[in-house]
């Protein structure tokens, strides 16, 4: 086989489609489970028991690659809030007291979907 192929395609293919595969089940050990039953079975269809020591190592890139994508999305997810939650309290402090009341309600309503409250405008 070529070793462009081995040492080169198949890692970056590993790494592009874990991304994809993190933000779609959200869960790195199924992600990486998910790439190791796909080498798996390309190790014994095309290539030899030699390819199986390069399959636990994609694997292991795999999961690696989606804990990486997880810990970025929480990190932008929880940066998102912060700066939601800022915004709204900006806004509550210039607005008239009906409109800081309305912000409360609204803010206490919507806590969980942090993403509503920093497009709503009033």
């Amino acid at each position: 086989m070529n070793n462009l192929l081995i040492y080169f395609a198949l890692p970056i293919a590993t790494i592009i489609l874990s991304i994809i595969l993190q933000k779609l089940i959200k869960c790195p050990l199924a992600v990486a489970s998910i790439f190791f039953a796909i080498y798996l079975v390309v190790t014994f269809a095309a290539f030899d028991i030699n390819f199986l020591i390069l399959a636990i190592l994609y694997t292991i890139l795999a999961y690696v690659t989606a804990l990486l994508t997880k810990v970025i999305l929480n990190l932008i997810k929880e940066h998102n809030c912060n700066e939601c939650n800022d915004e709204t309290l900006n806004v509550s402090t210039i607005n008239t007291d009906v409109l800081n009341t309305n912000t409360i309600m609204n803010d206490s309503n919507n806590n969980s979907n942090c993403r509503y409250n920093r497009y709503r405008r009033f």
